[in-house]
């Protein structure tokens, strides 16, 4: 950013121009509210700096000297320390002193956090400095301490309300999901696992190697590509398919329609955990129920093409009677006039469907099937309790030939502790499900209504 363009930000942030007490308040929180004989805010403001300071003293070898012989780094104050860690990732190994890499990035990212809040109070500190010099030298008045909380808490209630609850998001929802992602620019591997070793940054080197080396690069389009297709196929049968059960089943030739909606209902009502063990084991190739009944030795589970067809018939008989469900409620909120006035130009059953009822029932479910494909885009369970990825791949790194994006993370993590590949890959991820997810989602007549 040029020195003309951070000017302009500055104005635009602060003010036209800097006053005397705008110039105080920069270089000591409260200052400028003291020269502008606004104690109560002064105090604010002092105090809220003053924090840090003791944070920053009390945390330090000059009132903790600390145990004899320590790296010199470990007696810095909490802030000088956790940014030193976080830039160096840790400096000693071994021995009786020992750095913790993820330890030290986390307390780097919490500082920076806590460094981000302060910055915000000092703007804030300096603008109102400003604004009320600026105020008083032009129409005499200096508005009060008590005034100006009353004015705060009547035009911003709701920010001082939902504030404690956005902070508490910030380290207990954001802290983890920054941390998650700069793990990707770093060599944490089975070869570097803390608190043994340390780790450092790589920069984008890892995401180089998806497309460098030839058994990342063959992994990650062949898994991306079959997760791209599963996650479509997916959304796509079992859309159709509870649309074909909800439209038989409020045919009015149809009776009993309690009866059949409470056992087509009966999938979705089992825990998927149960049903896809339940379904591994019976249709394993050598024991199986299915293949004893059948006298044939069919590899469901076993041979690539065919368990890639099993998962996707197994996710059918589980998503379907949520979408059934879905599409009962949506069919019998129809306004029946529009099928009497087709009837009446002559149109025939079909028509009138593919003419009123899919049209209409598309653009109200349109989020729900972007929400949908989001999901078995990262489908674990069905992955995992079905196939576990298998059968085997040979040509692939830490993957097999069923796993998907989410499952190959799985597997990179929790067998292998490839950590630094496995959040490259859920960078990755989110770049696509959110690309993918943005982009229809515009193109939805719910959003263009909205």
């Amino acid at each position: 950013m040029s020195v003309k363009k951070s000017l302009k930000w500055w104005q635009k942030l602060i003010g036209p121009k800097m006053t005397p007490s705008g110039w105080l308040s920069f270089f000591v929180l409260g200052l400028g509210q003291l020269r502008n004989k606004q104690k109560g805010k002064a105090v604010f403001f002092f105090v809220f700096e003053l924090i840090y300071i003791l944070i920053e003293i009390l945390t330090s070898s000059l009132v903790s000297p600390g145990i004899p012989g320590q790296p010199k780094h470990w007696g810095y104050g909490f802030f000088r320390k956790s940014l030193h860690g976080f830039i160096t990732l840790g400096e000693i190994t071994g021995g009786k002193f020992r750095d913790n890499s993820p330890v030290l990035m986390i307390e780097g990212i919490l500082a920076v956090f806590l460094l981000l809040v302060l910055a915000v109070i000092w703007l804030i500190n300096i603008k109102d400095a400003n604004e009320t010099y600026i105020n008083y030298r032009e129409t005499g008045e200096l508005q009060s301490t008590k005034e100006f909380y009353k004015q705060v808490f009547e035009t911003s209630f709701a920010y001082i309300v939902s504030a404690p609850g956005l902070i508490l998001m910030l380290f207990v929802t954001i802290l983890p999901i920054v941390f998650s992602f700069l793990i990707a620019f770093t060599n944490w591997d089975a070869y570097h696992n803390p608190p043994a070793d340390l780790i450092d940054w790589v920069g984008f080197s890892n995401f180089g190697n998806i497309l460098k080396l030839p058994g990342w690069r063959s992994t990650f389009f062949g898994v991306a590509g079959w997760t791209v297709t599963w996650a479509f196929l997916s959304t796509f049968t079992t859309f159709f398919g509870g649309l074909f059960f909800a439209v038989i089943i409020n045919n009015k030739r149809v009776v009993f329609k309690k009866i059949w909606r409470t056992i087509l209902i009966l999938p979705w009502a089992i825990p998927n955990m149960v049903s896809l063990l339940v379904f591994k084991n019976f249709l394993n190739q050598t024991y199986g129920p299915l293949n004893r009944m059948l006298g044939a030795d069919i590899p469901w589970l076993n041979d690539a093409t065919l368990a890639k067809i099993t998962l996707l018939i197994v996710n059918f008989w589980l998503g379907v009677p949520y979408f059934m469900m879905l599409m009962t409620g949506i069919l019998t909120s129809f306004d029946k006039t529009l099928y009497e006035a087709a009837k009446v130009d002559g149109a025939s059953n079909a028509q009138s469907f593919w003419k009123i009822t899919f049209p209409i029932l598309l653009s109200q479910v349109t989020p729900l099937l972007i929400m949908s494909f989001a999901s078995n885009f990262n489908n674990f369970g069905v992955v995992f309790f079905l196939t576990g990825g298998g059968p085997r791949n040979i040509a692939y790194e830490y993957a097999d030939h069923t796993d998907i994006l989410i499952t190959w993370i799985y597997n990179m993590t929790k067998e292998y502790k490839v950590y630094n590949m496995a959040s490259v890959m859920s960078i990755l991820i989110f770049i696509l499900i959110g690309s993918i997810s943005v982009w229809n989602f515009l193109r939805s007549d719910a959003f263009k209504e909205d």
